[in-house]
């Protein structure tokens, strides 16, 4: 439990929160996105590096785990922390409901559409957890174990009790969970196999967008390749991460020499508008496979995403060409 104490009287108050053994190994960033629902995403982010959310009277990076009896300090907000985050359709509900691939009393995998943020930008437009909590106002956890582009579709862990998103966090820094995507890239790759290891370093841009290079001073990054399929201006490959980073497999298949298809910000402007004129209006990035053994029963599990209607569909056309 998390204890809540408050600074002040007539206006927006400091709170100050005491982390409990529930809380504890949660990223800071993620504990603050469920506490401040009416905040947007980008205010919280500003918060953590301007200093003004602190920890035990200190300064943290959004990536910092909490630790049970933590002081965090959040800063007077003008903001309703029960206003709602979006307005959930009856549509949009019943078709996240369709392509959730397993659930059980711990956690849930949903085949997540791509175009879809995993996490809501602002106040007026919900991402995926935002809409799975608005479905599910009951549940008491519902919370993001790892995240996917926008612009990816395919296999998202969602914990839906704090102790299995605690182990599953902990299986995600080490390399206890297999994770596999499709991809398309763009050229012929001739190479059967290959293991990428290149370190990536995150550049955020003017306007808060983020950027990823292939830099030696960067995190350790491992992406492994493997050929499946080429067709004459592409190449299907399986993707397995090693490691977790942003961007990583569009930077790595970029820095291969063969970045993939419709990535507006890895790729090159000319060739992703030949890849519209196939009919391809998307990222081809698909999280097609999780396999890991299940932090409470021990059963291993092994949960696969088919590929979308559009992606099935260019492979056809591709192959006939």
């Amino acid at each position: 439990m998390t204890h809540q104490m408050f600074m002040g009287k007539n206006k927006p108050q400091v709170r100050l929160l005491e982390v409990g053994s529930d809380d504890a190994g949660q990223r800071i960033d993620n504990f603050l996105f469920s506490r401040l629902k009416g905040v947007p995403k980008c205010r919280v982010y500003r918060l953590l590096r301007k200093g003004e959310v602190r920890v035990n009277k200190g300064r943290i990076r959004a990536h910092y785990r909490l630790q049970t009896g933590d002081v965090i300090r959040i800063p007077p907000l003008q903001s309703d922390p029960q206003a709602p985050v979006m307005a959930m359709s009856e549509k949009l509900s019943k078709y996240l409901a369709t392509r959730i691939l397993y659930e059980d009393a711990g956690l849930l995998v949903l085949n997540k559409p791509a175009g879809m943020a995993v996490h809501g930008g602002s106040g007026l437009q919900g991402g995926v957890i935002e809409c799975l909590r608005k479905m599910r106002p009951k549940e008491k956890t519902l919370e993001l174990v790892h995240r996917l582009d926008k612009e990816t579709s395919g296999c998202l862990l969602i914990a839906r009790k704090k102790q299995v998103l605690r182990q599953l966090h902990q299986m995600f820094r080490g390399d206890d969970i297999d994770k596999r995507y499709l991809t398309l890239l763009s050229g012929r790759w001739h190479e059967r196999f290959k293991r990428m290891d290149a370190p990536l370093r995150k550049y955020v841009q003017r306007g808060g967008e983020r950027f990823v290079k292939v830099d030696g001073s960067g995190k350790a990054s491992v992406t492994e390749f493997r050929r499946l399929e080429v067709f004459s201006n592409a190449t299907l490959v399986e993707a397995r991460l090693l490691t977790g980073r942003t961007h990583q497999v569009r930077v790595h298949a970029a820095h291969l020499g063969h970045p993939i298809a419709g990535d507006g910000r890895y790729g090159d402007e000319e060739v992703n508008r030949d890849w519209r004129r196939h009919g391809l209006k998307r990222l081809f990035l698909h999280a097609w496979r999780l396999a890991f053994i299940h932090p409470v029963t021990g059963a291993e599990l092994q949960l696969e995403a088919p590929l979308e209607p559009e992606l099935l569909a260019l492979l056809t056309r591709l192959k006939t060409t």
